[in-house]
């Protein structure tokens, strides 16, 4: 794995591996294609890794990962100072609302991929995750953000070969429903 550079100097990933075509994305994968334990493992700890450290956005804002497998993913963080939006009341920045559901759609579809194609090597998947982008991004804010701890959950509504398209829902420590948001995904 190589790293470039940023206008500003903060390092990034430039993953290189052998990866499929267009034509070869468009195929299911087969019955028998299957990653090891191994490989899974691997997988798990770089995009872990990936998510929380290098990406600096999601270091400073304090997202842990809960939960990459089975299911849908879960994203931990904590209320502290620099989150508040209104200093009065202490509520969570809606900026940070809508950008831990934004990273729970991404982190959601990078599963997914991984999911479909299962015999891809982490640095394939890897690759895969250099053409993800957000389309489209809608927040619906339903309570205030308060509580000491926010967990987000996001899900894959249909991961097509160029479009992904997920829902996303961020509670409070108290299990209040605070948002939900909907994104659509550049996949390829």
């Amino acid at each position: 794995m190589n790293t470039g550079c940023y206008a500003h100097d903060t390092p990034v990933l430039n993953y290189q591996a052998n990866v499929t075509t267009e034509s070869d994305r468009s195929q299911p994968p087969s019955a028998d294609a299957q990653r090891s334990e191994q490989e899974q493992r691997q997988l798990v700890a770089e995009i872990t890794t990936l998510f929380e450290q290098k990406i600096s956005f999601n270091e400073f804002l304090g997202f842990r990962i809960d939960q990459l497998e089975p299911g849908p993913v879960r994203i931990n963080f904590q209320m502290r100072p620099e989150l508040i939006g209104h200093y009065l009341h202490g509520r969570l920045h809606g900026g940070v609302i809508a950008s831990v559901l934004d990273v729970a759609g991404g982190l959601a579809v990078m599963m997914g991929i991984a999911a479909f194609h299962p015999a891809d090597s982490t640095l394939q998947i890897l690759e895969r995750f250099s053409r993800l982008a957000t389309i489209d991004l809608r927040v619906d804010y339903l309570r205030q953000g308060i509580g000491s701890e926010f967990t987000a959950v996001g899900e894959v509504v249909r991961l097509g070969r160029r479009v992904a398209v997920c829902s996303m829902r961020l509670s409070n420590d108290q299990d209040s429903l605070i948002a939900t948001g909907n994104a659509s995904y550049i996949v390829s």
